[in-house]
């Protein structure tokens, strides 16, 4: 038998609705699920009515943004004293990490229309790179490539079969030719 839900927005005192728990709330389901969660999903994990949801979050859109930007925000944040070649390594393994336990995070942020989300992973890695002498187009070339790539493995990880799962330790080789040629493409 499921609790009553309140109608409406929640008074004070009586639940902790807020913006925050919502967010942990569509998390919690993404990651049990593998799916982004509905409003009415989220709404009865927190036992309040739909409706109240909206006051925190004017749309589906607004609230998705808000999760995907509040996990992406959980990435590794380079040191700026760090080497640029292992901030990035750590950087990618934190990011591919994030994507395997949110298994329904990547269809996500790739089907966004809002670039909030990516552009957490985009100011960290300027921020690794920064002192690259590459021309803008190639570190453009350069982000989109490795996107795309670690896009692809996360992709094969949620679509290999258990016994032939791809690990962590897979995308060390790949990733370290990676840096090797944009190493090599800064001092063209």
């Amino acid at each position: 038998m499921s609790k009553a839900r309140r109608r409406g927005r929640p008074k004070l005192g009586q639940q902790k609705l807020s913006a925050q728990a919502i967010l942990f709330s569509a998390q919690d389901l993404l990651q049990n699920s593998g799916k982004v969660p509905s409003i009415r999903m989220i709404a009865d994990d927190l036992n309040v009515d739909p409706m109240a949801i909206y006051h925190y979050f004017p749309n589906k859109s607004a609230l998705l943004e808000g999760v995907t930007v509040n996990l992406m925000e959980s990435i590794y944040s380079p040191r700026p004293d760090g080497e640029w070649k292992e901030e990035l390594v750590l950087l990618c393994q934190s990011y591919v990490s994030l994507l395997i336990r949110y298994s329904g995070l990547l269809e996500t942020v790739l089907s966004m229309t809002n670039t909030g989300p990516a552009d957490v992973f985009i100011a960290r890695f300027n921020t690794i790179t920064a002192t690259l002498t590459l021309p803008k187009e190639s570190k453009k070339d350069s982000l989109d490539l490795l996107a795309d790539y670690l896009h692809g493995f996360t992709l094969s990880a949620h679509c290999a079969p258990m016994e032939a799962s791809l690990s962590m330790d897979m995308l060390d080789g790949p990733l370290r030719f990676y840096i090797k040629a944009l190493a090599t493409c800064q001092n063209l």
